[in-house]
């Protein structure tokens, strides 16, 4: 697994409450420039069309070596999952506060895939309630590595 790119912010600004693994549907000159690792997830979020789920604001550069039918940097782009785990995504939704954001970008034996994750929004202390762990997680590690 080659990871690409992930959205580091995701975790701080949401409870994650589960993971998904789905693949996408690209253009090659697509690929091509998320080999590059010119992908960036900040803003990525899912939506429903139809029954399908597509990714949006999924920023992907274009390639450089592309003639002029480049693909457009920040278009819906369709993911692929099972019709089971749609269903599933798309109930869970509809309940308060739950959103599904992107979370990495990675490669596996040549193929891209997306992690999406289930998520709910963090207030501000709770956020604050993370950063203070983390800090004593961090704290006790040099201590122990110090003794």
């Amino acid at each position: 697994m080659k990871l690409i790119s992930q959205n580091k912010k995701a975790r701080h600004d949401y409870f994650i409450e589960e993971t998904f693994e789905a693949g996408i549907q690209l253009l090659g000159s697509e690929i091509k420039s998320i080999r590059l690792g010119k992908v960036n997830l900040n803003d990525a979020f899912v939506t429903f069309r139809n029954g399908e789920m597509y990714v949006n604001n999924m920023h992907i550069a274009k390639y450089d070596f592309s003639n002029r039918f480049n693909h457009e940097e920040t278009r819906p782009r369709k993911l692929l999952l099972h019709h089971k785990e749609i269903v599933k995504l798309f109930s869970k939704t509809r309940e308060q506060g739950f959103t599904i954001i992107a979370l990495k970008v990675y490669l596996i034996e040549g193929l891209c895939k997306v992690e999406i994750g289930l998520a709910k929004g963090k207030k501000d202390y709770d956020k604050r309630e993370s950063l203070k762990e983390k800090d004593q997680q961090l704290r006790m590690k040099k201590s122990m590595k110090n003794r």
